[in-house]
């Protein structure tokens, strides 16, 4: 990432963000499901607007435990297996049981019921973290969140650097650590434990 890196969101804005999604959006369960893609699956803009429900669904409709990507609706042909978080699994549920779609119509759609451009996504995002007031926060900021706290979390979960690679979707494990926000209270831990 050139410049200036998409800051990261702490669990008061992540609470904050999604009482306004839920409070002062037209289409509060979409935008809900649509911010949960970026923060519990971290996927890019890109990956959001290309979402089928074919991707999160078995051939009777019903709601697979994994996100399932395949190259082409990633970047630089990323695809992969995203385990879903538990809160993503509950929206996705729900948009499904309303909206009853088919199982090639995109996860995200317009207003219009037109299936939302990785630029709309990129737009909306940009719009509600200005309502919000959240300074350096974009589109990248919930991949940057996922990321940073997958890293923080995995090896709890017994895992290594090289499975937030394989989330991520990043072809070399450099790129990953670029995403990965430092804590300054992890540090202080840390060193107190040698």
């Amino acid at each position: 990432m050139a410049g200036k890196q998409a800051k990261a969101l702490s669990e008061e804005h992540l609470q904050e963000a999604l009482e306004y999604v839920e409070q002062h959006t037209h289409h509060p369960l979409r935008n809900r499901v649509m911010f949960l893609l970026s923060h519990k699956a971290g996927l890019r803009a890109k990956e959001i607007s290309a979402l089928q429900w074919t991707m999160v669904t078995d051939e009777k409709g019903n709601l697979l435990d994994v996100l399932e990507l395949p190259d082409s609706a990633t970047k630089g042909h990323s695809g992969r297996t995203i385990p879903l978080h538990r809160d993503l699994q509950t929206v996705l549920t729900l948009l499904n049981r309303i909206t009853r779609p088919q199982a090639e119509n995109h996860i995200i759609r317009s207003s219009r019921s037109e299936s939302m451009t990785a630029a709309s996504v990129v737009n909306w995002f940009w719009y509600l973290y200005r309502r919000l007031g959240f300074d350096r926060c974009s589109s990248h900021s919930g991949r940057r969140t996922f990321i940073t706290k997958a890293a923080r979390k995995i090896s709890e979960a017994g895992g290594s650097l090289r499975d937030v690679q394989q989330l991520a979707g990043h072809a070399n494990l450099t790129t990953t650590q670029r995403y990965i926000e430092g804590s300054d209270q992890a540090k202080r831990k840390v060193v107190d434990l040698i």
